[in-house]
């Protein structure tokens, strides 16, 4: 399966250290050479870097973990292909425009014989998660003719994220740049670092970062991933059907699916 990499923060932040930690899963210590990309909101505007090829082997990968990009909300993905060709058209996140901001989604899982509702969003390629991303933002565009707060638009988005993990496992990250919303079916961990910062150091590479450091006392970073990428901290696992909402570094929302 596919990995996720996201990022809450309430000051502009780097990426680096987790980015590191997960690309090396990309064909080194993990099986997931089929594409990787990553999305760095800045205000409205999108940061977008993609690459069909393994992300331990990328140089595009290898300009993005020396490129110390700010940013409050990210959105990363290393791709194991199980549907839809090795391609860019088929590289996550994926982005699509709705009511004046650049929406960012990723997925982790398959979802068998799932057949969406295209209106104004069609995909691009044959991923069945870029099929999922653009049925959901079709969902919203009926329901919701016109913007509204991300508060009512979560019971639409809970409800569509249970329909399409009962077609089998369903773990994203959605974002419009201010919020990040993420929900697990089956696997998905965070954790949120504040003051007092200490040490962190990567499970899939020998990278050690002092955060005292690289930080304010009223820093709030909250990272989320698959798998917990660093092997000396607590990370707080999801429950099945369980979804956060985050701005700001903060969980602002948080529930289970039923």
């Amino acid at each position: 399966m596919c990995e996720l990499l996201g990022m809450s923060a309430n000051v502009p932040t780097d990426i680096v250290f987790s980015f590191t930690g997960l690309m090396q899963r990309g064909g080194r210590t993990g099986p997931h050479r089929d594409g990787w990309g990553i999305g760095f909101y800045e205000g409205p505007g999108l940061r977008l870097f993609q690459d069909p090829r393994a992300s331990s082997e990328s140089e595009v990968a290898q300009l993005v973990q020396r490129y110390p990009i700010k940013s409050e909300v990210v959105i990363g993905h290393i791709r194991q292909a199980n549907v839809g060709r090795v391609c860019l058209a088929n590289t996550h996140p994926f982005v699509r425009e709705m009511w004046g901001r650049n929406w960012c989604f990723a997925h982790n899982g398959q979802l068998a014989g799932f057949t969406p509702q295209l209106d104004n969003y069609w995909p691009v390629g044959d991923t069945d998660s870029e099929s999922a991303f653009c049925d959901l933002l079709n969902r919203l565009r009926r329901e919701f003719p016109q913007p509204v707060e991300v508060e009512a638009l979560l019971p639409t988005l809970i409800e569509a994220c249970a329909r399409y993990r009962a077609f089998g496992v369903f773990n994203c990250l959605l974002s419009d740049g201010d919020w990040l919303f993420s929900f697990c079916s089956s696997k998905l961990a965070y954790i949120t670092r504040r003051a007092p910062f200490g040490p962190a150091h990567l499970k899939d590479a020998d990278v050690q970062v002092d955060f005292q450091s690289e930080t304010t006392p009223n820093d709030v970073v909250t990272v989320m991933a698959t798998e917990p990428l660093t092997d000396n901290e607590h990370w707080t696992r999801y429950a099945p059907g369980e979804w956060r909402l985050w701005r700001g570094g903060e969980c602002i929302a948080q529930g289970i699916a039923t």
